[in-house]
C-alpha cells in the first residue's frame, strides 16, 4: 500500500520537480502538473495506459468526467491499492509526459 507521502517523496526525487497547491491540494509539476492529490487517498497521474490500467483494475484505477477532457490521459489511482514501487513507475511515465527532465 502507497501513501501520499510516497507520492511526495518520489515525486521530490525526481530532476526539477516542484511543489505547489493545486485546487487546494498537493501537486507536483516537471514542465507541468504531472502528480496532483486529487482527495485525500487518490492521486492523479499522466498515463498512455488509462483504460488498459481502469479495463484490468478500476477499483485501483478510475477517473471521473472532469478527466475526460483533453489531453485525456489523466487517471485516479487509489492508494490503498498501489504497491509503493508500482506507484513510482507511474509517476515515472507521468513525469516524462509532463516534460520532466529527460524527454525527447
Amino acid at each position: 500500500m502507497a501513501t501520499e507521502g510516497d507520492v511526495r517523496a518520489l515525486c521530490l526525487a525526481l530532476p526539477g520537480v516542484t511543489e505547489r497547491m493545486s485546487w487546494q491540494q498537493p501537486a507536483w509539476f516537471a514542465r507541468t502538473l504531472f502528480a496532483r492529490i486529487w482527495e485525500p487517498g487518490v492521486v492523479t497521474l499522466k498515463t498512455e495506459e488509462r483504460e488498459a490500467l481502469a479495463a484490468t483494475d478500476p477499483d485501483t484505477f478510475f477517473w471521473t468526467q472532469h478527466h475526460e477532457r483533453p489531453p485525456a490521459n489523466l487517471v485516479l489511482v487509489r492508494l490503498e491499492r498501489i504497491r509503493r514501487d508500482e506507484l513510482a513507475e507511474m509517476i515515472g511515465e507521468s513525469y516524462r509526459i509532463a516534460g520532466g527532465a529527460g524527454r525527447s
